[in-house]
C-alpha cells in the first residue's frame, strides 16, 4: 500500500482518532480536519471531549445536546461547505451514552428506571476507570454503524489518558466480565454459590455498609443484562480499529514536552498495532524558516539613518523568530523520519489568539486540504576550496 497522505486521510477514511498532549490545539485540529473533509463533500461528524468555549460557539456544540447537530446552513456556506458535504458536531457525555444503551437494550421500564436511579450507576464514570474511553468506543460504534456519516473524527482526552481509549475494549472487557460481576450477585444455583455469595455480602457489609452493598448488588444484577451487547460491540470496534477504515493522527506542538508525549503515543500505538496516519506539527513557525531576513538591499541607496536604524532593529527582532523556525523545521524532519515512509508529517502555522473562531478554523482547513509542498530543510552550503575559488576567478 502507498504511503498515507493527508488527502487520502480526508477522502478515504471512515474514522480518524486525534491523539496528543493537552494544550497542543488538538481539538482545533480535529475540527479543522472535519471542516476540510466536509468541504470535500463528505458527511462528517467530529466528536469532541471538552471543546473550548469559543470553539463550541463556533461549531454550535453544547454538552447538553442529546444528538449531534449539523453546522447551520448559513455558517456552512460561509466556510465553503456545499452539498453533499455536511459537518456535524457532538460533545461526548459518558453518562448520556450509557443511558442510551440502557434504554435501547432494556425492555422492562421498571428495570430501566431502577438502573438509571441507582446511585452506583450514577457514579459509574468515577467507579470504573476508563469509563469515558469505554463510552467513546460505544459512541463510535453507534455512529459508524448508523450509516449517517462518511467520516467520524474523535478528539480524544488529553495526554496519556487517551491511551486508556486506545486499549479500552480490552480493559473494559476485563472489568465488565459477567463471570466476575456475578460473584457480587446473590446466587441460587447451588449451595457452593450460595455460601460464596453470603461470604462476599458479609465482606461488602463491613467495607461499604449494608445499604451501599445492596445498591451495588442491584447495579450488577441490572447491568449484567447489557454486558453481552457492550462486549460484542467492543470486540467489533477493536477489530475495526486495526482495519483500513481507521487512522490515528498524532498532534503535537513544537514544545519539547508535547513532542515527547507524541512519541510516547506513537510507541504505544505501534504496540497495540493501531494504524498510524502520521503527525501534525501544530502552531509551528516552520513556514517562516525560508523567509528572507531583513537586508540593506530592501532600502534605497539614499535611505536615511533613521530607516537604516529601523531595519537594523527589525533584523534583531527577526533573528529569534528565524531561529525558532529552523528548530521547528528540524523537528518536522524528525517527525518525517519517525513516520518510516508509511505516513506523513504535516505542519500547521501558528495563528493569532482568535484561532478558535470559525474563520480561523477555515484557514487551518485550507492548509489541511491542500497538498501544498511542505517545508524542507535546505542542505548546508558546501564551502568551496581555495583552489576552486581560484579556478573560478581565473575563468572569469
Amino acid at each position: 500500500m502507498s504511503a498515507m497522505t493527508l488527502t487520502r486521510l480526508i477522502h478515504e477514511k471512515r474514522v480518524v482518532v486525534c491523539c496528543g498532549a493537552g494544550g497542543v490545539g488538538k481539538t482545533t485540529v480535529s475540527a479543522s480536519l472535519a471542516l476540510a473533509a466536509a468541504r470535500a463533500g463528505r458527511r462528517v461528524l467530529v466528536i469532541t471531549i471538552d471543546p473550548s468555549r469559543r470553539l463550541a460557539e463556533a461549531l454550535g456544540v453544547d454538552r447538553d445536546l442529546a444528538e449531534p447537530v449539523a453546522l447551520a446552513p448559513e455558517r456552512a456556506r460561509a466556510v465553503g461547505i456545499e452539498e453533499p458535504g455536511r459537518l456535524s458536531t457532538w460533545t461526548l457525555d459518558p453518562k448520556r451514552i450509557s443511558d442510551r444503551v440502557v434504554k435501547r437494550l432494556s425492555r422492562d421500564p421498571a428495570k430501566i428506571r431502577a438502573l438509571l436511579e441507582n446511585r452506583v450507576y450514577k457514579n459509574i464514570t468515577a467507579m470504573i476507570a476508563g469509563m469515558q474511553e469505554y463510552t467513546a468506543v460505544e459512541a463510535l460504534h453507534e455512529f459508524v454503524t448508523s450509516g449517517k456519516y462518511d467520516l467520524v473524527i474523535l478528539d480524544t482526552p488529553p495526554s496519556r489518558n487517551a491511551l486508556r481509549f486506545l486499549d479500552s475494549p480490552t480493559r473494559a472487557a476485563t472489568f465488565l466480565d459477567r463471570r466476575i460481576l456475578r460473584l457480587f450477585v446473590p446466587g441460587e444455583e447451588n449451595r457452593i454459590r450460595q455460601a460464596a455469595s453470603r461470604i462476599i455480602e458479609k465482606v461488602l457489609d463491613i467495607a461499604l455498609g449494608e445499604g451501599a452493598r445492596k445498591e451495588l448488588q442491584e447495579f450488577f444484577q441490572l447491568f449484567e443484562g447489557i454486558l453481552l451487547h457492550l462486549n460484542r460491540n467492543q470486540g467489533e470496534m477493536k477489530k475495526f480499529f486495526s482495519g483500513d477504515g481507521v487512522s490515528f493522527l498524532l498532534v503535537t506542538s513544537p514544545a519539547r514536552a508535547a513532542v515527547e508525549e507524541a512519541f510516547y503515543f506513537e510507541q504505544k500505538a505501534r504496540e497495540l498495532e493501531l494504524p498510524l496516519a502520521g503527525f501534525v506539527l501544530n502552531r509551528s513557525l516552520a513556514w517562516a524558516s525560508n523567509r528572507p531576513m531583513p537586508h540593506r538591499s530592501l532600502l534605497d541607496e539614499d535611505a536615511s539613518e533613521v530607516e537604516v536604524s529601523a531595519l537594523r532593529k527589525m533584523r534583531g527582532l527577526a533573528k529569534p523568530e528565524k531561529d525558532r523556525g529552523m528548530r521547528h523545521l528540524e523537528l518536522l524532519e524528525e517527525l518525517r523520519r519517525r513516520s518510516q515512509g508509511k505516513g506523513f508529517a504535516w505542519v500547521l502555522p501558528e495563528l493569532a489568539a482568535e484561532a478558535s473562531d470559525l474563520e480561523a478554523l477555515s484557514q487551518l482547513a485550507e492548509h489541511l486540504s491542500e497538498e501544498r509542498p511542505q517545508p524542507k530543510r535546505k542542505p548546508p552550503r558546501k564551502r568551496r576550496s581555495k583552489s576552486a575559488v581560484a579556478s573560478v576567478k581565473k575563468a572569469s
